[in-house]
């Protein structure tokens, strides 16, 4: 089992990447936006990240930024989950140390199979 903070506005899709996480055995920590995404992970570090990139406050850019930053986060799988396809945001995404990207709607075994790449396919 992983411990994995998902970041999204939508509460919506929070909790559709949540019971996808958590059917496949993962403990889920939810946070509706980057700053507070952020003060979660420096109280107690994820195995991954999942996040969206347009949200207020803190999109998932500076969010990559930002946790790439804390030693806990250096080497952490950060996973985009987002409507966002265009190859120069993907670009920026990966400059900021993001892992991977998935584009919204997800199919939720998709999901688990980047998850579990990502993860280095630990058992959960």
């Amino acid at each position: 089992m992983a411990a994995i903070l998902i970041v999204d506005d939508s509460p919506s899709m929070r909790r559709m990447v949540a019971f996808a996480l958590t059917e496949a055995g993962h403990l889920v920590t939810e946070a509706e936006d980057g700053r507070k995404a952020l003060a979660l992970a420096e109280r107690a570090a994820a195995d991954l990240v999942v996040s969206d990139m347009n949200m207020p406050g803190m999109n998932g850019i500076e969010l990559v930024g930002e946790l790439r930053r804390l030693p806990a986060y250096r080497s952490t799988p950060i996973l985009m989950l987002t409507t966002e396809t265009s190859d120069d945001m993907k670009g920026k995404a990966r400059s900021a140390g993001a892992s991977g990207w998935i584009v919204k709607p997800f199919d939720p075994d998709r999901l688990i199979g980047i998850v579990s790449r990502l993860l280095g396919n630990r058992p959960s």
